[in-house]
């Protein structure tokens, strides 16, 4: 490939704003030769050891998940805690300080994504215990935001599957009174992504405890949802350290709740 041919390829595949790997960059065709000379005429800069981004950009967190999504092999996407902020229900999220960008996926984080300076930390969940892959290439459970126009989008849950994420991170990560006064605010969830959702959900846990919080809750959308069609499981659950036993739904939540 000639260089100016080099040139233009490396304009379309890294987008101002984006980063990539030396080795995703070869896969786009571009030789090895090419890259370090850009990296040694500082066209490309090294956002992290084999890492790049064009030098008229410094990455946002938005780049570097956009671009994580890209270059990864397998499905990541942004759920929980962010997936509710970025759906604009953020009320109830912790602003203070750099935020905490939860990812999602099957697949390890790759080391160099939290060597990256983007006054954000990301946070990896993975998900072979709680969604198939099935579920991860069903896109009526996501979204896509435009973080920039005309770059690639950024993948997220819809607010019913981040919901059932931020449950699995109760109570080591999330609070039972933080889920719910989530949950309370969430007065328009549809009831046939829920049905989906429970449906694959591989986690016992997170169903019955969904299931409690609903039942505290009654919204309007709770009476089309009927437990037994779902897998909830046999025997108790011990969820709360030193909780009470919820004899309908077998869990341990907290004695004041």
């Amino acid at each position: 490939m000639l260089n100016h041919e080099a040139g233009k390829t490396l304009k379309q595949k890294l987008p101002l704003g984006m980063i990539a790997t030396k080795r995703w960059l070869q896969e786009q065709g571009l030789s090895l030769h090419y890259i370090d000379n850009s990296v040694r005429r500082g066209a490309l800069v090294a956002a992290a050891p084999g890492v790049y981004y064009r030098e008229e950009s410094i990455p946002t967190w938005q780049g570097v998940v956009a671009s994580l999504q890209q270059m990864a092999k397998l499905p990541v996407h942004v759920g929980g805690l962010s997936a509710l902020a970025v759906n604009g229900v953020s009320h109830f999220v912790n602003k203070r300080g750099n935020p905490v960008i939860n990812l999602y996926s099957s697949d390890k984080l790759p080391a160099w994504v939290n060597k990256i300076d983007v006054g954000a930390t990301f946070a990896w969940h993975g998900t072979k215990r709680l969604w198939p892959e099935s579920l991860l290439l069903d896109q009526s459970v996501f979204r896509h935001y435009e973080w920039a126009k005309g770059f690639p989008e950024i993948t997220y849950s819809c607010v019913e599957k981040a919901y059932l994420e931020i449950l699995n991170e109760v109570p080591k990560h999330v609070s039972f009174e933080h889920a719910d006064a989530l949950l309370q605010g969430l007065h328009n969830l549809s009831p046939r992504k829920l049905d989906t959702l429970l449906k694959n959900c591989l986690n016992v846990k997170v169903k019955r405890l969904f299931f409690w919080l609903a039942e505290r809750n009654q919204h309007p959308w709770f009476k089309y949802l009927v437990p037994t069609d779902y897998d909830l499981g046999s025997g108790k659950r011990a969820i709360a350290v030193n909780g009470r036993l919820e004899s309908k739904w077998q869990i341990t939540v907290p004695k004041e709740m």
